[in-house]
């Protein structure tokens, strides 16, 4: 009951930052300026600055990253791959949906949610684990709901069917395939938690110590980071519509919050994952959609209703289902 309690705290405070953003950004209490002011100073300085100061000082020793990585990365493939399925012949949807329901039914928001609801309820030791799927999270899935989009637009238009023109054909495709990857690219080269990440994974490569006075600024900068992120997912839920097909936003709901922490359940158990790392693992996979995934979904213009609809009412029941999720993994791994 203890456990329970302490998880209750944890997913109760997180929340209640999330609801004052709501409540301010709602009343207009904080402007739509001021919002994007706190979104820029999370976003760009004080959530790189925790990366990065994670990234560099934390201890893997005990975690298993590449087995969290692989558990992970493995039920959020599972996933997508269903999500594809389901998208065809359960919801009829068209072939150029896939991709954002894929990115939506695996993309979770583990920056805003994961990292203070893992701290929080696991300790400083589920830094490690955390920071080892986040610095491949936006990458791995971008690049995928990239190369989705390149396969399903091929498909539609026919090119892959053609037989006159074969070498063409696959030159054709093959460029498609490199824009859609160097568009990937270029995206994340420019955003500061990418680059943040890449230059502690540098840094700590070289084996070098931090001076204090660097180590301090970014111990500072990041104890502001977590709650700025958090009021500014607030403030950016007033944005986001209940819209969208019914089914399709249930069907994405369930796949993101049902299937993958089962999925990713059952990989940490067959990789045997220490119990930190694989109750790390479950809780992320269990997180709602983040809003890189309706960011995908408008640039692509498709399913962008249903996903806004799935961002916006995953995040408001992630308050009952991360709270079961919790209880379930201390339960399970008496922690």
């Amino acid at each position: 009951m203890t456990g329970m309690f302490a998880v209750l705290s944890v997913v109760a405070s997180v929340f209640g930052i999330i609801a004052i953003g709501y409540a301010a950004g709602r009343s207009g209490y904080i402007s739509a300026d001021a919002g994007q002011g706190i979104a820029d100073f999370a976003f760009k300085i004080a959530i790189p600055a925790l990366l990065f100061h994670t990234i560099v000082t934390v201890r893997f020793e005990g975690v298993a990253p590449l087995g969290a990585i692989a558990s992970f990365f493995g039920a959020a493939a599972t996933v997508w791959l269903t999500s594809i399925v389901v998208t065809h012949v359960v919801l009829g949807r068209p072939m150029v949906d896939q991709p954002s329901i894929g990115i939506t039914s695996a993309f979770g928001n583990t920056i805003m949610l994961g990292l203070p609801i893992g701290v929080g309820t696991f300790g400083q030791p589920a830094l490690a684990p955390i920071s080892a799927i986040i610095a491949c999270h936006a990458p791995i899935l971008l690049m995928t709901a990239a190369l989705h989009a390149v396969v399903v637009s091929v498909d539609i238009s026919g090119e892959s069917g053609s037989t006159a023109t074969g070498g063409k054909s696959g030159a054709g495709i093959g460029q498609q395939v490199l824009s859609a990857l160097a568009g990937v690219v270029r995206q994340l080269s420019t955003q500061p938690l990418i680059l943040a990440i890449a230059a502690a994974l540098i840094w700590r490569a070289t084996g070098l110590t931090l001076p204090k006075t660097v180590l301090s600024m970014a111990e500072t900068l990041a104890r502001a980071g977590v709650p700025a992120a958090l009021v500014s997912l607030g403030l950016s839920l007033t944005a986001f519509k209940v819209a969208g097909d019914t089914r399709t936003v249930g069907a994405m709901l369930i796949l993101k919050m049902v299937l993958m922490p089962l999925v990713a359940a059952g990989l940490a158990y067959m990789l045997q994952l220490p119990p930190l790392s694989a109750a790390v693992v479950i809780m992320m996979a269990s997180l709602p959609a983040g809003a890189n995934a309706f960011l995908f979904a408008s640039q692509s213009g498709h399913a962008v209703n249903a996903v806004s609809g799935a961002v916006a009412i995953g995040t408001a029941l992630s308050v009952v289902t991360i709270t079961a999720v919790l209880v379930a993994v201390q339960a399970a791994y008496r922690l």
